[in-house]
């Protein structure tokens, strides 16, 4: 084998649509990837596409053209390729896409907002790992304001469920008549991370939007709209992890 043609083998699957690198490896070491007809197992494996045939489930693996989709995804809809209940996903809204994508990330059941599509594993690797510190943005409507403490505390952070939940920034934007709206940036997201906090003291969310992921914003998207991602959007969001990956080394 050529080392100059070698890739990864997760690297590959990825690369292929079927999920993320850390999914990809999942596959692998539950023996679901044959090289050559041979299972392959160890992860540091390293093949060469354009000489070896390589399955996963008995379905030989080729490259798909890389293609990443904004959304605005509606409250109710779930962030899965498929739901045992039969509620409305993410990957229902997108007609007629013939290659096979999955959601970086997630918004939960009763969120809305922004999010990101794809079938590139290495981007959504990328994006979804805590080291390289990719804000997320997200409006949210609560029932009544925060007190001076509360804000204190969500930014130096709340244990919940043994997990240390806490804002990057927050602040208030203004007052309805229905509550106040607060504009919450968020470095790592863990489940249900701003309703947990939230939660905690003893407040309601009534309505929570993401509105951005890094320097991508959803514009003028209505709920349920979809895009693809332009070519100067992709460089632009790739300057940005660039620039978190290097900024992170340095702290």
């Amino acid at each position: 084998m050529s080392d100059s043609n070698s890739i990864r083998l997760q690297k590959f699957m990825a690369s292929c649509g079927l999920g993320s690198r850390r999914f990809c490896e999942t596959l692998i070491t539950s023996g679901r990837v044959k090289v050559d007809n041979e299972i392959i197992k160890e992860l540091g494996t390293r093949v060469d596409p354009s000489l070896q045939k390589i399955e996963c489930n008995g379905i030989i693996l080729q490259t798909e053209p890389m293609i990443t989709i904004m959304l605005n995804k509606p409250p109710k809809v779930i962030c899965t390729s498929n739901d045992p209940k039969k509620r409305t996903t993410v990957i229902d809204l997108l007609s007629d896409l013939p290659e096979r994508v999955y959601t970086i990330g997630r918004l939960d059941f009763m969120s809305e907002g922004l999010i990101l599509v794809t079938n590139n594993g290495e981007l959504a690797h990328t994006l979804m790992h805590p080291k390289n510190h990719i804000e997320k943005t997200y409006n949210v409507w609560l029932d009544e304001p925060l007190g001076y403490f509360q804000i204190k505390k969500s930014l130096k952070g709340v244990y919940d469920k043994n997990e240390l939940l806490r804002f990057k920034e927050i602040n208030e934007v203004k007052h309805t008549r229905q509550g106040v709206l607060y504009n919450i940036i968020l470095e790592e997201g863990r489940n249900r991370h701003i309703r947990r906090v939230i939660e905690n003291f003893g407040k309601k969310i009534y309505r929570l939007q993401r509105t951005h992921i890094g320097p991508l914003h959803m514009e003028s998207l209505k709920l349920g709209e979809w895009r693809y991602l332009k070519p100067s959007e992709m460089k632009i969001l790739r300057k940005y992890i660039s620039k978190n990956a290097v900024d992170s080394e340095d702290e």
